[in-house]
């Protein structure tokens, strides 16, 4: 199943079910998402309008950039899906024996260590996003302001939950302190700088607002 191609209805109703797929890492990602298409608005209601014609340069880059991180932050939604899904196939091999005890921690190790992975780029790409929207914010169409405002939230939102996900996935992992410590750092400082992000574009927003 393609989950970029159901309907929101349909996504929905997935979402719903009691599979745990997709789950709160393609919720992330598809937050994400939806914060690029608002970064895009913002753009196109900005280019082509005379008075602000000397934001237009800096907003035909956030288009193209935001068109980039939508087809990424969707195939996010995809691959998070896939790896649990792989968490899942390993938890179900069979542990009879001991070779097959051992051959099943094997592989629940390594769709661990993917399904890591995965909600990490969600927050990777988070950030890029959050940077692109807070120039949405302060260089768009003042008209938008709010729009703007609504993609980094959505951007930051992306990235704490994205955050959980690598974390409690990380938990589970065994005689692989390296990896899990170099996510856990790169978790806490990613979040630290996209904290800054948000606190300066809901500045901005709220200084702007009556």
């Amino acid at each position: 199943m393609k989950l970029d191609q159901l309907s929101v209805r349909n996504f929905i109703q997935e979402l719903s079910s009691g599979s745990p797929t997709p789950g709160g890492g393609s919720v992330a990602a598809l937050c994400g998402a939806m914060g690029t298409a608002l970064s895009a608005m913002v753009a196109r209601l900005t280019v082509g309008r005379e008075k602000f014609k000397d934001a237009w340069e800096e907003m035909e880059g956030i288009k193209q950039a935001a068109g980039q991180l939508a087809e990424r932050f969707l195939s996010l939604v995809q691959e998070d899906t896939d790896a649990y899904q792989e968490v899942i196939g390993a938890l179900g091999l069979p542990k009879q024996t001991e070779e097959e005890m051992e051959l099943q921690q094997e592989s629940i190790q390594k769709a661990m260590r993917k399904a890591s992975s995965v909600p990490l780029e969600t927050l990777r790409v988070s950030e890029k996003l959050i940077q692109m929207a807070k120039e949405a914010v302060k260089r768009g169409n003042p008209n938008t302001v709010t729009d703007g405002a609504a993609a980094v939230h959505l951007a930051h939102t992306a990235a704490v939950v994205a955050a959980y996900n690598v974390r409690i996935n990380l938990s589970t992992l065994k005689d692989d302190d390296a990896f899990v410590e170099e996510c856990k750092r790169e978790v806490a400082e990613i979040l630290e700088r996209m904290a800054a992000l948000l606190a300066e574009a809901d500045g901005y927003v709220n200084a702007n607002l009556p």
